[in-house]
């Protein structure tokens, strides 16, 4: 037995159990330099099809509340980047298929979609786990340098939220903008889960939601990302 790693582990659980929430009043100083980006909440991953999972439908709500505080604050950026696949896209060696361009799959929950303000999205289409490559993030971050404040949220937490939560950290550290920050709020974000006897049967790879979830959080609190436990 590896007692350093049961010592971190423990330590881990007790530090996701123990994240505090952030008053939005203090993230939201100027609205107009807020923006909240959403990563994959489509019926894809929240409803049905290959990657559709209960953990990733379980944070819609919390999700839909800051989106309906947020706007409340006065921010009207709300970025919606999203698997928008081509039905041959090179992923799907690593992924099975899935939110195909036109498919259900592919569309956003209807749950942002019925909130009133949804005229506000700036939907951006994504063909890989990446947020930035190959899609408009990079022109839109350009076309708005008063944007420093970013709240992330979405799933998966290991794969294209920290792939975004990251690209949004560096790009701020190579430009030199001490002022950036990027806040994911832990109970609007997740990830999915394969236990080893499922993966076994099917062929695929394990993979821990739990464990996962947690240590990429950490990951991202290692790099200087804000990881609260909401925004309230």
């Amino acid at each position: 037995m590896n007692t350093k790693s049961d010592s971190f582990l423990d330590w881990l659980a007790d530090w996701e159990a123990n994240l505090s929430s952030l008053d939005l009043a203090t993230v939201v100083v100027d609205p107009t330099q807020t923006a909240v980006l959403s990563v994959d909440m489509l019926v894809g991953f929240c409803y049905q099809g290959s990657l559709a999972s209960p953990r990733a439908a379980g944070i819609i709500p919390d999700v839909v509340h800051l989106f309906q505080d947020t706007h409340a604050a006065g921010i009207r950026h709300f970025l919606l980047l999203q698997d928008t696949h081509e039905a041959d896209a090179v992923e799907f060696s690593a992924y099975p298929p899935h939110s195909v361009a036109g498919s259900e799959e592919s569309e956003t929950i209807e749950e942002l979609r019925q909130l009133p303000f949804s005229d506000l999205y700036t939907v951006m289409p994504k063909n890989s786990v990446s947020c930035d490559l190959g899609t408009e993030l990079g022109s839109w971050l350009e076309a708005h340098p008063e944007v420093n404040t970013f709240i992330v949220v979405g799933v998966c937490t290991d794969i294209c939220v920290y792939q975004l939560a990251m690209y949004l950290r560096l790009r701020a550290n190579v430009l030199g903008q001490r002022d950036v920050r990027v806040i994911v709020p832990a109970n609007c974000v997740q990830t999915y889960d394969m236990p080893v006897e499922t993966a076994e049967q099917v062929g695929a790879l394990p993979h821990s939601g739990d464990l996962l979830h947690r240590v990429f959080l950490y990951h991202m609190a290692l790099n200087k990302i804000e990881i609260v436990a909401g925004l309230i």
